[in-house]
């Protein structure tokens, strides 16, 4: 053994520190006690020992020289090389040099008195910091916390002597910084209960293992899996990776104490296990809510305490925020506890309705299993699967919409899929289901409103496209419920025809807005809407046809019909609305008509399918008025002409104008109600007076007419005799002359129909009637003459074709013509014994009527009747 002075041992166990020579470090320390005392080894290990040494490997040296018992080293031997070579004076020079550090830090003296809360904090203060440091969090809290418990010093008796409970303030302190993380930076706390066991799991350096009693170990225990079940209801974020780290907290909870194990989250998702069951009814209270927010970590928490109960009630939470924030309704754990425990109906309805929303926009509308799915799910957010349990009937519904009536859930549902265009799979599960989830009631009207609101939200009136076309598809989606001869499948039908007709006009209601099918739906008046048809549209008076249809539609769908009917005025019946719809159409026609100076048009309306009294009593308030307007219009320059005059009007285009009005006045005569005749006949009384007029001027001028023409008859025959022949043929050229100049002036540029022929040849009748009533006086009286001079022998064909033989004729026409005009007078007056004079209007109608039809049998190429069986 070399003697080494006290100089040189210090210089060697500092060297042998430096090269962590733990094993020499010992056999100096057990034979050089006296040099080497505890202090000054301690500061010589903590000067110089590496800091990357295991602790390990110099846990039992220190415990030794704390100790002061050192093992039997006798036979060991210590190298003095490292330190021979110097002298004692290099060698005490050296330790002077040795700058070892003190046992107590001076900068520790001010931390060396504080308490358990400011230590752990300060254990903690850089745990977690660095998000790439989450993998050391439970290295930390294994290395730092867990021996830091086991000291006696951390625990205190509270309570009497006979029950006393044994506490640890820092544990408390530790648990609190755990659910502060879980509040600030969830993913702390989530890898800190993956990653470290509990106090149980503690790096002791090689200490040996943790010494607790049962009592301290069951109090560690249960703090921390009510910790983390705390830090699951404190978790802020609703995102998907929030609510995976909230489950794997309240799954490690049931692993460390031994409850009921978890299944992990996938499964679940995919099973929606039946959890109603499992939670106790003192949890489901209202008041418990207040634990969800506040004393999470009090023993007196029943949603923190580490039950099975609690864990259920907590996995059900937290699945149905996850359900609901991947369907796109962020939900947070907490809210979930607010809908499942406060069970607020309005606040659950808001829920269904954001979650149906969120599952018709974010998923993929034409997948009928993604469908199928969601519905799945939202049945079991009502009740947490109650009903795939055992008890369902007698169970309430206790999930987050558990004051939802599963009907509402079904409507919500089945509107979405309409709104989706998943018709079939809404028929499969509401029309076809053996066990249909809504009766027929509902389904008929949640299907009926969905349809009409279709309908509502479409701009295109055209029923193959847009809105129309969905809600003709909805309807024609459920045959039972809407088969094509139900009542409702009809309307919707008449409907889309009535809304389909408005298409094919152009139809403004509002300055800068364009007619939008709802308009049509919920307007109070929809004839109005024809009215303004008639308004924006030239010339949509004249279909008339297609105006009643579409008013007939308008009844049939329903439109007509009172929209809010009192007690005093009950509803009409279908027949009634129909006939006083058609009755307002035909007159807002007419109306239309005359605005445009069609007054031909008007008239016929007004003759036509006003003059007929409906089949039904109605009161109608449009018809007379209507006719009224009609008969108190006045022809002007803009007035269409009429394309026929008919057999029975005049000739005078204001003379068959002032009997049309008239015509339409004495409808409105027979239409009207008592009240307004006063004002009808008056009009009536004025038109009269106007034709009265019109017709005694006519008459006038027929007369004059009519004596020009004798006179010249008279003179001609007189001075200038011409041969038969030729006078037949001048008479033919004057008459045809006369015919052509007299349908110019009426019609100088319409053709002339076969009507019109007969008007034509009826007035060269009554121009020519004196003429041709003296030619028949003269033609009887020259028969009879020739009868009484014995002449009444068939005459040869010679005489009658001879120019003599006509002149001869010719003269005593003539005669006999000259007289009967002097004796006019006096024949009319001599009543029986002459012969009775024939009307003039009775010989204008039979010179027409045999020209009509001699006209239509040339048309028809029939052979005319002999001469002497013509009666005209």
């Amino acid at each position: 053994m070399v003697n080494l002075s006290p100089a040189k041992l210090v210089l060697l166990a500092a060297h042998y520190a430096v090269e962590a020579n733990i094993p020499g470090l010992t056999v100096l320390a057990t034979r050089h006690g006296n040099v080497l005392r505890s202090d000054l080894l301690l500061r010589i290990l903590l000067t110089y020992l590496p800091e990357t040494l295991p602790s390990s490997k110099y846990v039992d040296l220190i415990r030794q020289i704390e100790t002061r018992s050192f093992p039997d080293l006798s036979d060991d031997v210590v190298d003095p090389s490292p330190v021979e070579g110097f002298t004692e004076q290099e060698a005490k020079k050296r330790v002077r040099k040795l700058k070892l550090l003190p046992l107590t830090a001076p900068e520790g003296l001010e931390e060396a008195g504080l308490d358990y809360e400011v230590a752990a904090s300060l254990l903690l203060s850089q745990t977690g910091v660095r998000e790439g440091d989450l993998h050391l969090v439970g290295r930390d809290l294994r290395g730092l916390i867990s021996p830091w418990l086991f000291d006696e010093r951390r625990w205190r008796k509270a309570g009497s002597n006979q029950e006393s409970t044994e506490l640890c303030p820092g544990w408390g302190e530790v648990l609190h910084w755990l659910t502060i993380q879980a509040s600030k930076d969830w993913k702390v706390a989530v890898s800190a209960f993956q990653r470290w066991d509990g106090p149980r799991d503690a790096d002791l350096a090689g200490w040996g293992s943790p010494q607790l009693t049962d009592d301290q170990r069951a109090y560690l225990e249960e703090g921390y899996a009510r910790a983390a079940l705390a830090s699951a209801y404190l978790i802020p974020e609703a995102t998907l990776e929030a609510l995976d780290g909230a489950y794997i907290l309240l799954s490690r909870a049931a692993t460390l104490h031994n409850l009921e194990p978890v299944p992990p989250l996938s499964s679940a998702v995919s099973l929606l296990p039946p959890l109603t069951e499992q939670i106790p009814n003192e949890l489901m209270s209202a008041r418990n809510l207040l634990y969800s927010r506040n004393d999470l970590l009090s023993t007196s928490n029943p949603l923190t305490a580490p039950t099975d109960g609690s864990v259920a009630l907590l996995q059900a939470l937290v699945l149905s925020a996850h359900l609901l924030s991947k369907a796109g309704c962020p939900c947070t754990v907490r809210r979930a506890a607010e809908l499942a425990l406060l069970q607020d109906e309005r606040e659950q309805k808001k829920g269904v309705l954001s979650l149906i929303r969120a599952i018709s926009m974010n998923g993929p509308k034409s997948d009928d299993r993604y469908w199928i799915k969601a519905r799945n799910e939202m049945l079991w957010l009502r009740d947490w699967g109650a009903e795939d349990g055992w008890g369902a009937a007698e169970t309430a519904p206790r999930g987050v919409f558990g004051q939802v009536k599963k009907e509402f859930l079904e409507v919500e549902f089945l509107k979405a899929l309409l709104a989706s265009t998943r018709y079939n799979l809404a028929c499969n599960i509401y029309e076809e289901s053996p066990d249909r989830p809504l009766d027929e009631k509902t389904l008929h009207d949640t299907i009926y409103a969905t349809a009409m609101a279709a309908y509502d939200n479409s701009s295109n009136p055209n029923r193959h496209r847009g809105g129309l076309k969905k809600c003709d598809e909805i309807i024609k989606s459920f045959p039972k419920t809407f088969p094509p001869s139900s009542l409702s499948a009809k309307k919707v039908e008449a409907l889309l025809q009535a809304t389909h007709s408005l298409s094919d006009y152009r139809l403004v209601l509002k300055q800068g807005e364009p007619f939008t099918p709802v308009v049509l739906r919920v307007h109070t008046d929809p004839i109005f809407i024809i009215a303004k048809i008639l308004e924006q549209n030239p010339k949509s008076y004249t279909q008339l046809h297609t105006l009643l249809d579409l008013g007939n539609r308008m009844v049939e769908a329903g439109l007509t019909a009172p929209k809010t009917p009192s007690p005093s005025q009950p509803i009409p019946d279908e027949a009634s609305q129909r006939a006083l719809t058609e009755r307002r159409i035909i007159s807002l026609c007419i109306d239309a008509a005359l605005s445009e100076d069609d007054f031909e048009t008007a008239y016929s309306y007004v003759i036509n399918r006003l003059s007929t009294p409906p089949l039904v009593q109605i009161e109608d308030n449009y018809s007379w008025k209507a006719a009224l307007e009609a008969g108190k219009y006045r022809r002007t320059s803009r007035t269409t002409l009429p394309t026929h005059l008919g057999m029975s009007s005049s000739a005078n285009v204001a003379v068959r104008h002032l009997e049309q009005r008239i015509d339409c006045l004495a409808t409105a005569l027979r239409i009207a109600p008592a009240a307004t005749l006063q004002e009808i006949l008056s009009a009536f009384r004025l038109a009269e007076e106007e034709l009265d007029a019109l017709v005694k001027e006519e008459q006038a001028k027929e007369e004059e007419w009519d004596a020009k023409g004798d006179a010249f008859r008279s003179r001609s025959a007189t001075k200038y005799k011409p041969p038969p022949s030729a006078s037949s043929t001048r008479s033919a050229q004057l008459s045809n002359t006369a015919r052509h100049r007299s349908t110019d002036d009426d019609d100088s540029t319409a053709p002339m129909s076969l009507f019109d022929l007969s008007r034509a040849s009826m007035l060269s009748a009554q121009r020519n009637l004196s003429a041709l009533s003296g030619l028949q006086r003269a033609a009887t009286s020259l028969a009879g003459t020739l009868t009484s001079s014995g002449r009444n022998s068939p005459a040869p064909a010679r005489d009658t074709d001879s120019p003599r033989g006509s002149l001869d004729v010719g003269a005593a026409m003539q005669k006999q013509m000259s007289n009967a005009s002097a004796t006019s007078g006096g024949s009319e007056s001599g009543g029986g014994q002459q012969q009775k004079r024939v009307r003039k209007r009775d010989q204008l109608r039979e010179a027409a009527v045999g020209t009509l039809v001699s006209g239509v049998g040339w048309l028809v190429g029939a052979t005319p009747p002999p001469r002497e069986q013509r009666d005209w």
